[in-house]
């Protein structure tokens, strides 16, 4: 039998006292036993076959009873969290108060736990927000329709090789190196680089160099480096740049017109991709509006979020944030170190830098769950269930969902997002 008491203390944390009855703290005792019996020799036993008064002789009934208490705190604190509802985070520190044989083990643990939200009224404020967006209508003008659709022609651009000098808005293939004092700078050289004129990715000054130039051609120049280079090591010095073009490409888009539509595939003539691309702008702005609408709510909620967070739970969202943006990096073939060289700054820095956008994401969470209290809106775990097999189906064996996902956590996920979702639901409905 396992009781326990919780105390709430101030800064998020809370002082929970656990009782494990002699019966249940025995096991535990026997446990360690047989783990010691395992790893000392005992004359006449094999290995984890020694009874528990032997073993207690060898090593000591200090040592078992402490061994004893580690395993009884790993094995019934999880219980009690789940038990009790108590919402722990970071790591938690046990203290054991009572430790005897015959008798119930009593310990302490300290944890910080998630902290307590305080939501000051917030409708009218959200009213005004779903009033003004009300305004707002989806609907596009044919002058965007016509924009699109000539970004999409310039998207199907040619190049057409030219024996011409280099002009803005043409592609030119170049090599490039760039030293310092004579020395080549790290990664400050390459080989037939696309660049096109006029995009202005290159520092300022270079593309500017470059037009007027034919295939063939070598220049030598120097630049300086802006002030705010994102390579500090670069950053507001002068460098030496010596170019040579390969080729120079006209950029030639086609022309708007029925048969352009129909080369597309899917549209009859230039007045059917018309329709098409415009009920696929409004849905788009349609989408944009919603998603504003939505992150203006949140700021709304923010803003009225009474709460006191301890530092735990910000290192934990900041170790969340690293950890999101390290796979967008993975899509982009750099590791987080790589970033960090390239920008100049180490991890330390970097939480700091985003410290506040993690405080943010935290009141965010609290205070949408505090509306979903307030209003009494909860997902059915069958609706979980339903939602999260759609994300297992991917895998095709049972091994692999065992092996790749954690299925307590991934409920928790679904479910949060599945909440939120029906929480920012009435939030929208609210006139």
């Amino acid at each position: 039998m396992i009781n326990s008491e919780i105390k709430k203390l101030p800064n998020s944390q809370a002082e929970i006292t656990v009782t494990v009855a002699w019966k249940e703290w025995e096991k535990f005792i026997e446990q360690a036993a047989v783990d010691f019996s395992k790893e000392i020799k005992i004359q006449g036993f094999r290995a984890g076959k020694a009874p528990r008064d032997m073993v207690e002789k060898k090593v000591g009934t200090a040592a078992l009873l402490d061994a004893a208490a580690q395993k009884a705190v790993q094995g019934t604190y999880p219980k009690v969290v789940v038990e009790k509802k108590i919402e722990a985070i970071g790591s938690p520190k046990a203290e054991v108060l009572k430790l005897a044989e015959g008798n119930e083990l009593v310990y302490k643990i300290l944890t910080d736990i998630i902290p307590a939200a305080t939501l000051k009224p917030y409708k009218s404020a959200v009213q005004k927000i779903n009033k003004e967006y009300l305004k707002k209508g989806s609907e596009v003008t044919e002058e965007e329709v016509t924009k699109e659709i000539e970004e999409i022609a310039k998207s199907r651009v040619q190049h057409v090789k030219v024996d011409r000098e280099a002009q803005d808005g043409d592609n030119v293939i170049l090599d490039f190196e760039v030293k310092q004092s004579g020395v080549p700078i790290e990664n400050g050289t390459s080989k037939n680089h696309p660049m096109i004129l006029g995009r202005g990715v290159f520092i300022p000054g270079f593309e500017e160099q470059v037009i007027g130039m034919k295939a063939g051609d070598i220049k030598d120049f120097e630049l300086t480096f802006p002030k705010d280079y994102h390579a500090k090591g670069l950053a507001g010095k002068p460098a030496q740049f010596t170019v040579t073009v390969n080729t120079v490409e006209e950029r030639k888009s086609p022309e708007v017109s029925d048969e352009f539509a129909r080369s597309l595939g899917k549209f009859k003539d230039l007045a059917d991709m018309r329709k098409n691309v415009s009920e696929g702008m409004q849905e788009e702005k349609k989408s944009d509006l919603k998603e504003k609408r939505r992150a203006e709510i949140i700021e709304a909620l923010i803003a009225v979020t009474e709460v006191e967070l301890p530092h735990i739970l910000i290192h934990e969202e900041l170790h969340k944030m690293i950890g999101e943006f390290e796979m967008q990096l993975q899509g982009m073939n750099m590791t987080f170190d790589q970033y960090l060289q390239q920008i100049g700054k180490n991890i330390d820095e970097l939480e700091k830098e985003w410290e506040p956008q993690a405080i943010k994401r935290i009141k965010a969470a609290l205070a949408l769950e505090e509306v979903a209290k307030d209003q009494e809106i909860e997902i059915p775990s069958e609706e979980v269930e339903a939602e999260m097999n759609k994300t297992l189906a991917q895998y095709k064996k049972v091994q692999d969902v065992e092996k790749n996902i954690d299925l307590g956590k991934l409920y928790n996920y679904v479910k949060g997002m599945m909440q939120n979702e029906k929480v920012l639901e009435y939030l929208e409905n609210i006139k």
